[in-house]
């Protein structure tokens, strides 16, 4: 991975990081029937009520789960995704914030290049988990190439970005890719046992991180 850290880097506080996290939670739940009816085309249908149960208790222990230290809250959060989520989910996004919060450890204040190594993490980490990869259609096939445009865009030497920027970059890139997941075969996870019948829909996966992306995008500027 380059250093992003080379180019300037605008402010990720702990406020920042926290709204992130409780945005991806709001986003799981309230597309909790449109995540399982997507799951449902090629899979067992629990993606979206899975996922779901676990960040509804995210939400519902959100002050005792938030602190002024990143790596913290990110452990708390995936502690209750690890044990709360069900199927293979659970141990995926589970994992996703375990490496995160291990990527930012003792950092007190994050900056953009934080949030690139925290998600960079996060996808090494669901791919040792999964034994998957780019290209696999699981949701590493959003993760993986929003990360990558972040990167770009911060080692490109323009203008420093700010956080409304790249969470709008984040969405676009994150949406092209899931889309691009529609033709693919499942070659892991659950979607992977239905062989052609996973192709002509996109990942549930890759859906979700596009969503969720679009949701932080969206409310950056208005956020509380």
């Amino acid at each position: 991975m380059s250093s992003p850290s080379s180019s300037p880097s605008p402010s990720t506080h702990a406020d920042d990081l926290a709204f992130v996290v409780r945005s991806v939670a709001r986003t799981a739940v309230d597309n909790e029937k449109a995540f399982g009816d997507l799951d449902a085309v090629a899979g067992d249908g629990d993606f979206g009520y899975s996922l779901a149960r676990g960040f509804e208790i995210v939400l519902g222990d959100w002050d005792t789960l938030v602190s002024d230290a990143p790596a913290e809250t990110l452990k708390k959060v995936a502690l209750v995704i690890s044990k709360r989520v069900g199927g293979t989910s659970g141990p995926l996004w589970g994992t996703a914030f375990l490496r995160a919060a291990g990527a930012v450890k003792d950092r007190p204040e994050l900056n953009a290049a934080d949030a690139v190594a925290m998600l960079r993490a996060a996808a090494e980490g669901i791919k040792a988990r999964g034994r998957s990869d780019l290209g696999d259609k699981t949701l590493l096939d959003a993760l993986i190439p929003m990360t990558d445009a972040l990167e770009r865009r911060l080692a490109d030497g323009g203008p420093a970005a700010d956080g409304a920027e790249l969470a709008a970059l984040a969405a676009t890139t994150a949406r092209a890719a899931a889309d691009a997941t529609t033709p693919m075969q499942a070659r892991r996870g659950r979607q992977s046992y239905t062989g052609e019948r996973s192709i002509g829909s996109p990942d549930p996966g890759a859906v979700a991180v596009a969503v969720m992306a679009e949701r932080v995008a969206a409310e950056w500027e208005a956020r509380d």
